[in-house]
């Protein structure tokens, strides 16, 4: 698509659409920066645009008039594709895309696409340090936190891009195509946002949806959306699972690893899990995948193991943190959904703490809260869902629930509670406020910062 001095609607003034916008300037094309936020200080964007030929910026509303003067509209993930105000461009016939769409539309090399309710984030950062060890030209983007958009330009026909795509911006793609593609698992999350389970399944699909059959899509196979999906697929698909012995793909018996491929009798093992620094069953899949997409890119299983062994959990995904007085702190603060934190909680092997709660994404919390199997010793409340998830946990016959209203005194509670020999796990089970938690050393103490997504500044908690 040639978009030299055509005028494209920007909507969303996150890296997202900083990101598009900046990319758009350099294809020559006329972008229009628009925020629904009319408080916005123009000149602040400016600063993150840079100076782009004939850009503008619109702050409220687009004026009715002027919608007919778009040739395409790149909406950011935050933007859902059913708000009313978009069937106006739709009747305009305006092409409505996102960023992983105009991105993949201009960007040169092979993409890998990662996408799934949980453990995307993992899986995606340790197939890029697979892929760095192998390639030259390697981007890691998307969902991440580093927009597509910002490295589309610079590939080469040798680069290698892996994407973590979320159910989002999914929604908005048309053409885009990874030659490896990857569903990790499906469980209910955003149904708030997508409505029915049925359409949040069909959105992760879409993944794969342009792909050939020399294409490759992985899939858990021990996941019942992610297995009935392998049948439609319209690439070759590859499957990993968790509890059985597979005829082809990668599988886990006892503690170990092992490789099933056509045309060989028997499967060979690749390591013990063990040898990772990676903790929790979701992890092992996580890894699983990352072998599946690492074979079908063709890197050597020297380097994807090296690799493996070497790569240490990602930050805030059920993250040791510290040990003070005994106890052991884990920050899962990413196990934002129900399914995530089911993950974090089967992970502690010693009686836990648990801090919960958050924003309302309409979750259930049921098998949540079955999974804590006796080890949550209490179970502090915090955010909009404290008394939605407590009313979940006493129907479960859960004790010592106890609510909080801030992070520090949520925090406060967890200290007092634990004792030598337990463990303080973070696990929300809720779309979070935090935007950080983390630990650092400061004079001999430890302190679990927290930034805020919500509200400016920032609370700590010393002990």
């Amino acid at each position: 698509m040639n978009l030299q001095n055509k005028k494209v609607l920007v909507v969303g003034s996150g890296k997202s659409g900083i990101g598009a916008v900046r990319m758009l300037g350099k294809l020559g094309a006329l972008p229009v920066l628009f925020d629904s936020n009319e408080k916005l200080d123009k000149e602040e964007l400016l600063k993150k645009t840079g100076k782009i030929p004939g850009m503008e910026i619109l702050l409220g509303s687009v004026p009715k008039e002027r919608k007919k003067e778009f040739f395409l509209v790149v909406i950011s993930p935050g933007v859902p594709v059913d708000a009313p105000w978009l069937s106006d461009y739709r009747a305009l016939n305006i092409p409505i895309w996102g960023e992983i769409e105009l991105a993949g539309a201009y960007a040169k090399g092979k993409v890998i696409g990662i996408t799934g309710t949980n453990g995307k984030t993992t899986t995606t950062t340790l197939t890029g340090q697979i892929m760095a060890a192998y390639y030259e030209s390697v981007y890691v983007v998307g969902n991440i936190g580093n927009p597509y958009t910002d490295i589309a330009l610079d590939t080469r026909e040798d680069t290698v891009t892996v994407a973590e795509i979320s159910s989002f911006q999914l929604e908005t793609i048309h053409e885009f195509r990874p030659a490896v593609s990857a569903i990790l698992n499906i469980t209910p999350d955003h149904l708030n946002r997508h409505h029915t389970m049925e359409r949040y399944v069909r959105t992760k699909e879409k993944i794969a949806k342009n792909q050939k059959k020399n294409d490759v899509c992985i899939l858990n196979y021990e996941d019942a959306y992610t297995k009935d999906f392998g049948d439609r697929c319209p690439a070759e698909v590859v499957f990993f699972s968790s509890k059985r012995e597979l005829p082809e793909g990668i599988f886990l018996k006892g503690e170990d690893i092992y490789l099933a491929e056509a045309g060989r009798k028997e499967s060979r093992r690749l390591m013990n899990i063990h040898e990772m620094k990676l903790v929790g069953m979701c992890n092992v899949e996580n890894v699983m995948a990352a072998i599946a997409i690492s074979k079908a890119m063709g890197v050597p299983e020297d380097i994807i193991l090296k690799t493996i062994r070497d790569f240490r959990a990602v930050e805030h995904r059920i993250e040791f943190v510290a040990t003070k007085g005994g106890v052991d702190y884990y920050n899962d603060s990413k196990g934002t959904n129900p399914d995530a934190a089911i993950q974090g909680i089967r992970a502690m092997t010693k009686p836990t703490v648990l801090i919960g709660g958050g924003y309302d994404k309409e979750s259930s919390y049921d098998e949540w809260i079955e999974a804590f199997e006796g080890k949550v010793k209490a179970f502090v409340l915090i955010g909009q869902t404290k008394e939605k998830i407590a009313a979940c946990a006493r129907a479960h016959n859960v004790q010592n629930i106890i609510m909080a209203d801030t992070f520090e005194e949520a925090f406060g509670i967890c200290v007092s509670q634990a004792k030598p020999g337990d463990a303080v796990l973070l696990s929300p089970a809720c779309a979070s406020w935090w935007k950080r938690l983390e630990f650092s050393d400061c004079g001999g103490k430890t302190i679990w910062k927290q930034s805020e997504k919500k509200r400016k500044g920032s609370a700590g908690v010393v002990f």
